[in-house]
């Protein structure tokens, strides 16, 4: 038994994924597979930023100020292309300096389409993981992350850069994708400075994920409506839960709940 606020299950890159649940101790999710398990939440949020007690959720696990103020809340964590990182702006400069002015990474994802993103070069393979990629790779370096959201604008006219969760989570894939040709198929469609900064490591990253079953019709469940869940876990993918009878619970969805699970 374990418990505490959650956070996004930390992950692990190897023949298939390894999903870590961070509470007062770590959980090995993967060990749970195939058993029924018990996630109570007693009514609880604490916001990420301030750990404030809040009757409710804002963003991914914020009190509504802190969604407001804090730099981890800010508009460029969506919009990548208005940071001011490395302007020396933002809602916190050295906040912004730390995470936001440094390399960043502009990808291609495989899924049921080929989706477009932006990661902290740090982040990598951790984002595609999250996003419930099936392969990936590199398509751009840039030194901040203002210059990768410039990259991401343009590309949106090839690429979708929106995960479809349902299909992601049915495991629809399209196996004809090349990602690499996909991405140098872009060299004569962009202008020169967004080509020169393509990257020259076109290996591609497999995702394999631990499912025993995924489901053919998904229903998204939530601790608002369902504070206890017990249900026979049948597998994880992306930041997902899937239980039988198809329905899934998005970890990332409920970060700062407070649960316990046995």
């Amino acid at each position: 038994m374990a418990r505490g606020n959650l956070r996004k299950m930390t992950v692990q890159l190897g023949d298939e994924v390894q999903y870590m649940l961070n509470l007062d101790q770590k959980v090995d999710m993967n060990a749970f597979i195939g058993d029924e398990i018990r996630l109570e939440w007693n009514g609880v949020i604490n916001c990420s930023a301030c750990r404030k007690v809040t009757k409710k959720s804002f963003g991914q696990g914020f009190c509504y100020n802190c969604f407001i103020e804090a730099p981890e809340s800010a508009e460029c964590i969506l919009r990548p292309e208005l940071c001011r990182a490395h302007l020396g702006e933002g809602r916190d400069p050295e906040w912004e300096e730390k995470y936001h002015n440094r390399p960043h990474i502009v990808y291609l994802a495989a899924s049921n389409a080929v989706k477009v993103g932006i990661t902290r070069a740090d982040q990598v393979p951790v984002r595609w993981i999250d996003q419930g990629a099936s392969s990936a790779i590199k398509l751009a370096e840039t030194e901040n992350r203002f210059d990768a959201g410039r990259i991401e604008v343009a590309l949106k006219e090839f690429f979708t850069d929106k995960t479809n969760w349902q299909r992601m989570l049915k495991n629809e894939i399209d196996t004809s994708i090349d990602l690499e040709e996909e991405k140098w198929s872009l060299e004569e469609c962009l202008p020169a400075d967004i080509v020169t900064c393509f990257s020259e490591d076109d290996d591609i990253t497999q995702i394999n994920y631990p499912v025993d079953e995924y489901p053919v019709k998904v229903k998204s469940i939530s601790f608002d409506k369902t504070p206890i869940i017990e249900r026979v876990l049948v597998g994880i993918k992306g930041q997902y839960l899937i239980f039988d009878g198809g329905e899934v619970l998005n970890i990332r969805k409920h970060t700062s709940y407070h649960i316990e699970i046995s």
